[in-house]
């Protein structure tokens, strides 16, 4: 316990919500530096989101006076990694929410668990807005998922809860996100992925072709499964584990499905965005939905593709392949024991 609040003296205090978030030097010293709004271009990392306007969004989205209403999602992901941590058979002292929102996480995450919980959040609207069953709130940090403002070798665990698909440098983030965790620490996440929104996808796809002749991005483009395991690989992570989940939500009709789009702040904010969609090739679009992924009552479905990304920073304690050489018996004995173990029990008595 006195280790946990030890490190927490480079936690950014609560007084600081601002543009501008206080962090920390490595060496413990505090300074004031920007991390909102960071611009990914360089470096050679791709710009592909707009993290000022996706800031402005979940800010929007945190002010609506029905918010809870738009939380169902997050809340049901927030339990699944729960559950997750609860299968790691041992309790943690101190633990990151990256993108925390309006505190899902810190709602069903008990102090047995993690004692306790920073919860860092992009937009100061949910923040302030915060859930009033969620816990530590006194450890609440504004700042970019982009430029972490943590020490190395500081959490023994980190949490995030559908965030991290809006990050540019998401090898960079996954990069940072080890280096903060304490050698044997465990990083457990959600993200959408590929297949995400795809019924919204095509049909706004096929109405812009039959009204324009082209079509332009509306539904931010999300990672592949099959790339996260590398990812996480690239960025140091070992013992990974993988897996993915389907959530179907239907909705009376397309423009439903918008507007929870909207309250969950989850609009699209890719750089390329067209600023705004014509009426009647909204119109043709949720036509074309429903002709082509209507329900028989009427409703509309909508998928979203939850990967679950879980790994363990290198520690020499963890269980690793044996050494070369090591073995005591040769596969060709082995085969030679199998087949007379076959033979006395299919030898009759």
């Amino acid at each position: 316990m006195a280790s946990a609040f030890n490190r927490l003296r480079c936690v950014p205090p609560a007084s600081t919500w601002s543009t501008c978030t206080r962090a920390t030097n490595r060496n413990g010293s505090y300074s004031a530096r920007r991390y909102m709004a960071v611009a990914s271009g360089g470096g050679g990392v791709p710009f592909v989101f707009d993290r000022k306007a996706k800031r402005l969004q979940r800010d929007r989205a945190a002010r609506r006076a029905n918010v809870a209403d738009y939380e169902r999602l997050r809340n049901e992901v927030a339990w699944q990694i729960s559950d997750r941590i609860q299968d790691i058979k041992r309790p943690f002292s101190l633990g990151l929410d990256l993108g925390c929102g309006r505190g899902h996480i810190g709602r069903v995450v008990d102090d047995e668990m993690v004692d306790t919980l920073v919860q860092s959040e992009l937009a100061r609207g949910p923040l302030l807005r915060f859930d009033a069953d969620a816990r530590d709130q006194a450890f609440r940090v504004q700042a970019d998922e982009e430029r972490m403002p943590f020490r190395d070798n500081m959490f023994d665990i980190v949490v995030s809860n559908l965030a991290l698909h809006w990050v540019n440098d998401l090898p960079g983030c996954l990069t940072q996100i080890k280096n903060t965790l304490v050698p044997d620490g465990v990083f457990i996440g959600s993200m959408f992925g590929g297949d995400t929104l795809y019924e919204l996808r095509c049909s706004l796809q096929l109405a812009e072709i039959e009204r324009l002749g082209g079509f332009a991005p509306h539904v931010s483009p999300f990672a592949d499964v099959r790339d996260c395991g590398s990812l996480l690989q690239r960025a140091g992570f070992t013992l990974l584990t993988v897996d993915i989940d389907e959530i179907t939500v239907n909705y009376p009709s397309p423009m439903e499905l918008l507007d929870d789009l909207q309250g969950m702040g989850e609009q699209n904010a890719s750089v390329k965005r067209q600023p705004f969609l014509h009426s009647s090739t909204l119109a043709a679009a949720a036509a074309v939905y429903k002709e082509m992924y209507g329900n028989d009552d009427g409703t509309v479905p909508a998928t979203f593709q939850i990967i679950y990304l879980l790994g363990w920073k290198p520690d020499p304690s963890q269980v690793g392949p044996a050494e070369r050489g090591s073995a005591t018996h040769s596969l060709k004995d082995l085969s030679v024991d199998l087949n007379s173990l076959q033979q006395s029990i299919q030898s009759p008595k």
